[in-house]
């Protein structure tokens, strides 16, 4: 009996012979070392986290900035492992999973599945330090990336990604994470910065634009995460052994490749022109944001669209950072701070405060990721663009605004307690001194 009558048998369904029950195992294996290889590659990401946000803040806050990075993967390890997982993937129901608590029932099999999601995790409670660089209480940090990881992003991706989450079922689409990661942590860090409030001497009648230490430190982060970007959005097929997979893995790169880059190229040009209201410059920093932004954008529909799309789509991407990027120090968050009179007396005093992002973490993601879901619906292949239905463009942006909502009232509840409670700011003389 040869090969081809065995494999025949396989996909029939009829009872395998040794040789079919051999390719099985070696299908299954493949895909297994696939999750693994590309996890270990997307965990990179978390290095060019550290160095990126180590470069960009003052050489003062530079240990603090670290340890709270590696705590993303620590906290989030074991967060990820007790609740997380289990609300993503444990079965359940259209809103959340209900099993696997403490991996608990989770066969040996799924294990290279946790792992993969669990980089993942970790890069979406990544996002928020940034945002909330050089002024956050170190005991806050622990709380907010405990609640990501556990609780705000694992609900998300069950909604999007679990085989019976409601936008899974639905015609939304985000391949990447457009929505399920970026635009979730990118909410979440808006949230935090503005009841967090801008640090001393960012704005006011002296304030100033903070730069950070190191361009070189930030730049070998940001090379490490377009490094890393690749492995992420190519990883998101989590298979090799199927027909079509290398394929989609293929072009999933290849459009990362050339959205980021052509968002690059956008807001270094721009960037360089006087449409920005400012000095004319070529900088290096805001042209490694763009292209981080072009690979966010591009992430729903990486394995769906084609190069010309791509372009279209970093350089759009790139476009959004960038009026993102200008405009926010320039709005007034209106920040919401109850006192204990307030609950009895349901009065309020509201604040004006200026929105402070040392990292661009909410122009990169939150618009970056925006921009995806809409642009997923209109270039792929059968989408609006091409003539076809708008169910994609309207689900995502019922998507989009679930998460908004879950994410932002979530974290709105949380870094609001923890302002009321006294947690969230480290005092003054330690902002200065950056410990």
């Amino acid at each position: 009996m040869d090969a081809g009558h065995n494999i025949s048998l396989l996909m029939s369904g009829e009872n395998p012979t040794p040789m079919s029950r051999e390719l099985d195992i070696l299908q299954k294996d493949l895909d297994t070392l696939f999750l693994i290889v590309f996890g270990i590659l997307i965990f990179i990401l978390q290095t060019g986290f550290a160095f990126l946000e180590a470069g960009s803040v003052r050489s003062k806050n530079t240990t603090n900035i670290l340890l709270k990075n590696m705590l993303d993967v620590f906290i989030g390890g074991i967060a990820y492992w007790l609740v997380g997982f289990p609300l993503a993937f444990g079965g359940g129901n259209s809103f959340s999973g209900t099993e696997y608590w403490a991996s608990y029932g989770l066969s040996d099999e799924h294990l290279a599945f946790w792992f993969f999601q669990f980089v993942i995790a970790t890069t979406a409670s990544t996002i928020i330090s940034g945002s909330m660089a050089e002024r956050c209480a170190f005991n806050a940090y622990l709380i907010y990336t405990t609640v990501l990881s556990a609780v705000v992003y694992p609900v998300v991706s069950h909604w999007t990604w679990s085989d019976v989450g409601w936008l899974k079922t639905q015609h939304y689409q985000d391949f990447g994470g457009s929505g399920v990661v970026h635009l979730t942590g990118g909410v979440a860090a808006l949230v935090g910065a503005v009841i967090l409030g801008p640090r001393i001497g960012r704005f006011g009648p002296k304030g100033k634009e903070i730069r950070g230490h190191s361009v070189p430190l930030a730049a070998l982060g940001g090379f490490i995460l377009l490094f890393g970007f690749l492995a992420f959005n190519g990883g998101s097929q989590a298979s090799i052994s199927h027909e079509g997979d290398a394929v989609a893995i293929a072009k999933a790169v290849f459009n990362t490749v050339i959205s980021a880059s052509s968002g690059g190229i956008a807001v270094l040009l721009v960037y360089r022109s006087v449409l920005c209201g400012r000095e004319s410059t070529w900088s290096f920093l805001m042209a490694l944001n763009g292209s981080l932004a072009g690979m966010v954008s591009i992430s729903a529909g990486c394995n769906v669209v084609r190069p010309w799309s791509a372009c279209v789509i970093g350089t759009v991407g790139g476009s959004v950072f960038l009026a993102i990027h200008t405009l926010l120090p320039k709005l007034k968050g209106t920040l919401l701070i109850l006192s204990p009179l307030s609950f009895l007396n349901f009065v309020s005093r509201r604040q004006q405060v200026a929105i402070d992002d040392p990292l661009d973490a909410v122009a990169v993601n939150m618009g970056g990721g925006l921009w995806g879901l809409v642009a997923v619906a209109l270039f792929q292949d059968g989408g609006i663009v091409y003539g076809g239905s708008t169910e994609v463009l309207a689900w995502n942006i019922v998507g989009a605004l679930a998460i908004v909502a879950w994410s932002g009232g979530l974290c709105l509840v949380m870094f609001g307690s923890l302002r009321l409670l006294g947690l969230l700011r480290v005092p003054p003389e330690m902002e200065i001194a950056g410990k």
